[in-house]
């Protein structure tokens, strides 16, 4: 999979070497069930027309740049994690876009033409909710029409758990109340953050949405194995420590998988 960061910069030099293709397009943070629907979609295009996949993602959040920064994001994954995720589903090309004030002020009709026609779109595909252009006053309805009848749109409904719609936001909220093991039914997994160990303090790496202050059963791992704890997030929302011992073989690079909140925390002794 290439991996291209796009920006009005080196646009034209990507518009020059377009060929057809299939897009997904989203900000597809977490990659959970909504989204995986989305490119799976995108996929059977792509199949169909016997063209290569490519999705279209943007960074930073547009809400942090539409607000200028007023709104923060908790991002669930950072872009690397998103990029190997995306090259195990079987895309071909990974554009992310610079996400700035001059791209947020671009018209839909603008967006279109520079973006999906300019890079060669021949079906777009995404949530029955996706917006574009300035002020989102785009959405898949009009696409067909902004790109002059040149991209054919494909809209994914919505997906749901008992009624409530799969989204990045409905994740986030989940992990900013510490409702850790409600989220494998939105991502098809436990909820993981890459945190380097150095032997005596736990670190969490950027661009990953700790959960709420408080205790939690968690795995730890790496490519040597792994272990059980209990761990807490600390008052500052960024420390974490221990309650027990956590083996050598585990020192640098973990991943710790977040299992379930200890509602009882008077249980967990942390030193």
């Amino acid at each position: 999979m290439k991996t291209i960061h796009l920006n009005q910069r080196n646009l034209v030099y990507w518009q020059k070497k377009k060929s057809p293709i299939v897009m997904a397009l989203g900000c597809f943070d977490g990659l959970h069930h909504g989204h995986c629907a989305v490119i799976s979609t995108a996929y059977q295009k792509a199949k169909e027309r016997q063209v290569p996949l490519a999705v279209m993602s943007f960074f930073p959040h547009p809400k942090t740049v539409v607000s200028k920064g007023k709104v923060r994001v908790h991002y669930l994954m950072p872009l690397a994690e998103k990029e190997e995720r995306l090259r195990d589903m079987g895309v071909d090309t990974f554009y992310i876009v610079e996400f700035n004030q001059e791209m947020a002020s671009l018209s839909p009709e603008q967006f279109v033409s520079e973006y999906l026609n300019g890079l060669g779109v021949v079906h777009a595909v995404a949530g029955f909710d996706f917006s574009y252009g300035s002020r989102g006053a785009g959405n898949l309805e009009r696409l067909k029409q902004d790109s002059g009848g040149r991209i054919d749109v494909t809209k994914v409904a919505k997906v749901e758990i008992r009624g409530e719609k799969i989204s990045s936001t409905g994740i986030r909220e989940r992990l900013l109340n510490g409702k850790v093991a409600e989220l494998p039914e939105f991502l098809g997994q436990y909820y993981e953050t890459l945190c380097e160990w150095s032997g005596e303090a736990l670190t969490p790496y950027p661009y990953y949405t700790l959960p709420a202050p408080g205790c939690y059963q968690v795995r730890l791992k790496n490519n040597n194995g792994s272990v059980h704890r209990d761990i807490m997030i600390m008052n500052d929302g960024i420390t974490i420590k221990c309650a027990d011992e956590i083996p050598l073989f585990l020192k640098g690079k973990i991943s710790i998988v977040w299992q379930k909140e200890i509602v009882d925390s008077r249980k967990l002794r942390i030193s």
